[in-house]
């Protein structure tokens, strides 16, 4: 969705963002830069701010707002979403990123798409999970995600690597052009005709989607255009059985404000008989109200229709806007009609921690109900419960009801006054206001209750509205009232159920194969791009809940201001066990409490990245630093045979990441410890990544003058990365690089580019480089082929160092080998 002031920002989002200008930061929202993508630019937070949902997804900061691109993909649901995370109002937008195992235990990442990383306008779109790899885009192991994006137009993003990072299809050219005002690309998947449907908003003659088909994400074409007054912008379209039966499939179109319509598709065109639309919810339906831009998921793994929306009416001081609660959609029949139904994921059960019931109840109306004057307790099966975030379920029999009105009273208090009523009309019948007929004479409703959201389902989920409330988290302000007016109602049933909080589960930025969840046991320990920072005066342990006996384990540690740090292995929750420590003293030790057990002299800087790597094997204990060949320490001992993975910090700022076990790494020539030469350097299992601003090198201690020197390498994002041979310490010497600017293979030097090859370089796919020097011949084999690329002469280095570059880019070297 986009927004332009004086055109299409509706009059509610204009207020709304004007009431928030007070309170952005100084800075207003940035582009960000390959150097430092992903961003993850968030402060701390334990997520306790008053008004911020503990079941709903809100951003660790910054303004929120259209869900974009709603996945199930290797293992974890990825919600994608409309973000400025640089302030509290709507600016430059970004995509950001958050991934649950349950729809319900949301964990904030780094940015998915960013401004000055991939081009285009990164307004509101849709994402599918290309299982077959229709799209050719897949170049590991995992499931590519493919994304869409922009405006008057459609563009194409991709990752192979589960969300970490995306790469821009074709330098992010517009894939579909579209001469109207268009956004909001939704793909899905066409099961009965085996390929892709697009539908896009636009203004060509009016509001309605353009609907394009394609074989493989990449080529579509234009088959029809379904045209209505009421679909504007942020469309989905989705098939659902009727009541359940397979052989009984219909189509939705939904637009923005979730009007929608039922009909047909023949894969070509949707059809309808519906002469107006039906309210999906009945909250406030525009932007920046408490229910717009829904979508859903695709390719979830037991086939459900899971939807999730914006609800821009939640703020906080360093947050605007949140998500409503997923829900699962199911088409159903009625007297008017098919129509939809809206009803939570039963994963919210995983909060529950408290439930209580009643049963056949009479509720009656006080005598005098007046403010300031509490019911009798009689009146009130809940007077005795305090709750911040829960559920209620109650059914009542209305049939003999003489209460003109009754409901619940949230957030209660002893003057009589309460944060919201929750009400249904007995004369009216109407819930809310809103319409609520009996049925079989009984009214169920069912109520979500957060700190910031209300959300009320009722009538098997036909009803469905979604609100928006500052719930004061209180201790006096937490009662619950059950009350009727004006008479007595029948309760069938009631259940309450308190809902923890859903928040700190995983991890956000830290990268690693051990299990959650991880645990503090000493120092502060904080979120940021590189990993997990630490602030200790002394010891400071972070623990997984991993455990293991013999293993390889490995990670990457950066010592800011601490005096050490390192892995911590066979240890128990507290970090008591060994650890392998750099010490800005100038030595790497192997350490348990009470005794050194091997200490090697080596220069330890601050501000470095480093690489340690441990195997045990019984009681011999190896350390690697810096992916030398041979370990530095090799010593026994046989105090702990097993334990808990972690890491340590003494005394100052660290910053830890990469934190794996098993044989994954990078793979390389024999030689001593390597060293970075500009550039951020850290081990991943897929190889060795470089985080480059302008050039960096990772350098060797192995020279050679005459050898072949071959490997794998890939630019995530940006520019270039290469191999460097006969180079200087300082890393001046020949490279032959993957240019994804120039598209080339090139040869260089310092002040020279010797020799070029065009070929076309695509961000976040491998390539195969082999260089072969003779005297002053130099030949570069690219992707295998049999005969040379280049075939150049240079005589200005005749021996030095091998090594890898990367330019201006985020890269991954790996498999390198020399003879």
């Amino acid at each position: 969705m986009r927004r332009r002031v004086g055109a299409l920002l509706v009059a509610p989002l204009i207020a709304l963002i004007a009431g928030l200008v007070a309170l952005l930061p100084n800075t207003p929202a940035a582009a960000g830069t390959v150097s430092d993508y992903p961003e993850f630019p968030y402060p701390p937070t334990t997520y306790s701010e008053p008004f911020r949902g503990q079941f709903h997804f809100s951003s660790q900061s910054g303004w929120m707002n259209d869900p974009n691109g709603l996945v199930y993909a290797n293992g974890l649901y990825h919600f994608f979403y409309q973000h400025n995370p640089h302030g509290l109002a709507w600016d430059t937008m970004h995509w950001g990123h958050a991934t649950s195992p349950d729809l319900v235990h949301w964990t904030q990442k780094p940015m998915a798409l960013e401004p000055g990383v991939h081009p285009g306008t990164l307004f509101s779109g849709g994402g599918v999970v290309d299982k077959d790899n229709t799209s050719g885009l897949k170049t590991g192991a995992l499931d590519p995600i493919v994304v869409f994006s922009n405006t008057d137009g459609v563009s194409i993003f991709y990752s192979n690597d589960n969300g970490q990072t995306f790469q821009a299809y074709d330098k992010g050219r517009k894939q579909i052009t579209i001469p109207d005002e268009s956004r909001d690309p939704k793909v899905i998947w066409d099961a009965a005709r085996h390929r892709w449907t697009m539908v896009v908003w636009s203004n060509q003659g009016g509001n309605g989607v353009n609907i394009y088909t394609s074989p493989n994400l990449l080529d579509w074409t234009l088959a029809s255009r379904y045209q209505a007054s009421w679909l504007f912008e942020c469309p989905d379209f989705y098939p659902l059985p009727l009541d359940g039966k397979s052989g009984q499939q219909r189509w939705v179109m939904t637009s923005a404000s979730s009007q929608y319509v039922v009909g047909t598709f023949d894969g070509t065109t949707f059809r309808t008989d519906w002469t107006q639309p039906q309210q999906m919810d009945l909250g406030t339906t525009y932007a920046g109200g408490t229910f717009y831009a829904a979508e859903t998921f695709t390719n979830t793994p037991d086939g459900r229709t899971v939807q999730m929306a914006w609800q821009g009416g939640n703020r906080g001081s360093t947050w605007t806007g949140n998500a409503t609660f997923p829900v699962t959609l199911a088409l159903v029949s009625t007297p008017d009609g098919p129509r939809i139904t809206r009803t939570p994921v039963t994963e919210l059960s995983s909060l529950a921690s408290e439930t209580e019931t009643w049963k056949n109840d009479t509720i009656k109306a006080p005598k005098q109900r007046k403010p300031g004057k509490e019911p009798k307790a009689a009146d009130n099966p809940f007077e005795d419960i305090k709750a911040d975030t829960y559920e209620i379920t109650a059914q009542f029999d209305v049939q003999g009801a003489s209460a003109t009105q009754f409901g619940f009273d949230l957030h209660s208090r002893s003057d009589g006054t309460a944060d919201r009523s929750v009400v249904y009309d007995t004369a009216k019948q109407t819930l809310q206001g809103k319409p609520l007929k009996p049925r079989n004479g009984k009214v169920t409703m069912r109520l979500l209750v957060d700190r910031g959201q209300l959300e009320i389902f009722a009538d098997g989920g036909l009803y469905s509205l979604s609100d928006n409330v500052d719930f004061d988290s209180a201790a006096d302000s937490q009662g619950i009232r059950l009350f009727a007016v004006g008479g007595q109602v029948r309760l069938d049933n009631a259940t309450f159920t308190r809902l923890n909080t859903s928040w700190g589960t995983a991890q956000s930025t830290l990268l690693s194969n051990l299990k959650g969840p991880w645990h503090a046991a000493g120092g502060a320990w904080t979120d940021v791009s590189g990993g997990k920072r630490v602030s200790t005066s002394g010891d400071g342990f972070y623990m997984s809940a991993s455990s293991g006996a013999d293993a390889v384990y490995q990670g990457d540690i950066t010592l800011d201001t601490a005096r050490a740090g390192g892995l911590t292995f066979r240890a128990n929750a507290a970090g008591a066990g060994y650890t392998a420590t750099l010490d800005t003293s100038g030595v790497v030790k192997l350490w348990r409490p009470g005794k050194d057990i091997a200490v090697r002299a080596l220069p330890v800087s601050a501000g470095r990245t480093y690489h340690l790597k441990v195997q045990t094997d019984g009681a011999r204990i190896r350390v690697w630093v810096d992916n030398g060949t041979d370990p530095v320490i090799d010593a026994a001992d046989s105090t702990y045979a097993s334990g808990l993975f972690g890491v340590n910090t003494f005394d100052g700022t660290a910053t830890v990441q990469n934190l794996n076990t098993g044989p994954g790494g990078f793979s390389a020539f024999p030689a001593g410890r390597w060293t970075p030469r500009g550039a951020t350097w850290t081990v991943t299992p897929a190889g060795l990544r470089g985080s480059a601003a302008q050039n960096g090198f990772y350098l060797s201690d192995r020279s050679g003058g005459d050898f072949t020197y071959e490997g794998d390498l890939s630019v995530t994002n940006g520019a270039a990365t290469g191999l460097t041979f006969r180079a200087g310490s300082d890393g001046a010497g020949y490279t032959a690089n993957i240019d994804t600017n120039a598209g080339v293979v090139k040869l260089w030097r310092p002040g020279r580019d010797i020799a070029a090859y065009a070929t076309a370089i695509t961000e976040g796919r491998t390539y195969h480089l082999k260089v072969r020097t003779d005297g002053r011949r130099i030949r570069v084999w690219f992707g295998n082929g049999a005969e040379p690329v280049i075939d150049a002469t240079d005589d200005a280095y005749t021996g030095g160092l091998f090594g890898v570059n990367s330019f201006a880019a985020d890269t991954v070297a790996q498999n390198l080998t020399v003879s």
